[in-house]
């Protein structure tokens, strides 16, 4: 089998199709990190600013969270924060292609 052959119509579809859902897997994948890195830096501040004070006017916490355990606070929560916005945007744009897709194929996707 040659590379010098030409290849069919229906092979250059599909190639083109996959390119296609590359290039949509791609953007998804992107949007959900930049929606995941805007909801981690909304969140380290949430979170930074109540754990900082809390340090400095609660005897309790001035005793029991060192420096280590505030910042394993904070960085849990943006980390969380993170994940779980950039799945659901994730999630979200998968679902909106997909019906995009669905409507362009002669399917109906309304519920």
């Amino acid at each position: 089998m040659s590379k010098n052959v030409a290849q069919s119509p229906l092979e250059r579809s599909s190639l083109s199709s996959l390119d296609q859902k590359l290039a949509m897997a791609k953007r998804c994948s992107h949007e959900g990190v930049i929606a995941g890195a805007k909801a981690a830096a909304v969140a380290t501040i949430a979170t930074a600013i109540p754990t900082l004070a809390s340090v400095r006017m609660l005897p309790w916490a001035k005793a029991n969270l060192n420096h280590t355990a505030q910042a394993l606070i904070i960085s849990t929560v943006a980390g969380a924060a993170y994940f779980i916005v950039a799945d659901k945007t994730v999630l979200a744009s998968a679902r909106r292609n997909s019906f995009k897709q669905g409507s362009a194929s002669g399917f109906d996707t309304k519920i």
